[in-house]
């Protein structure tokens, strides 16, 4: 596969689960671009990063408000916090060795899917 197919799929896969679901980076671009671009953990949570950098979202976004499913005082009280958090975070994120970060990251998503699973 070539390297731009690669991308184009990621993109489009991220996209389409973000739109969808609303998820996209974690759960989509981070484990596509370890497999597909061989990224280790810490390349894959930074091409993220830089991609949603950009309001790449902001057309689903708008479909969802234009539909009545937003909040936009919690959503910019949600965003300023985040912008701490991820700086914090990815602090935290570069001082770990990868194979762990990989390990913690893994755990996390399983946990959550089991929750989401097992809730009503």
């Amino acid at each position: 596969m070539t390297l731009i197919l690669s991308l184009i799929i990621i993109g489009l896969l991220a996209g389409i689960f973000s739109g969808f679901l609303g998820v996209g980076g974690g759960v989509v671009m981070i484990p596509l671009t370890m497999l597909l671009l061989g990224y280790n953990q810490h390349e894959a949570q930074g091409t993220s990063l830089a991609v949603l950098a950009i309001p790449v979202t902001f057309i689903a976004a708008y479909n969802y408000y234009q539909a009545g499913h937003v909040n936009w005082k919690y959503a910019i009280v949600i965003a300023l916090a985040f912008i701490v958090g991820g700086y914090l975070g990815s602090k935290m994120a570069i001082a770990i060795d990868t194979k762990l970060l990989k390990k913690i990251f893994a755990v996390i998503i399983f946990l959550v899917a089991v929750r989401m699973f097992f809730s009503k």
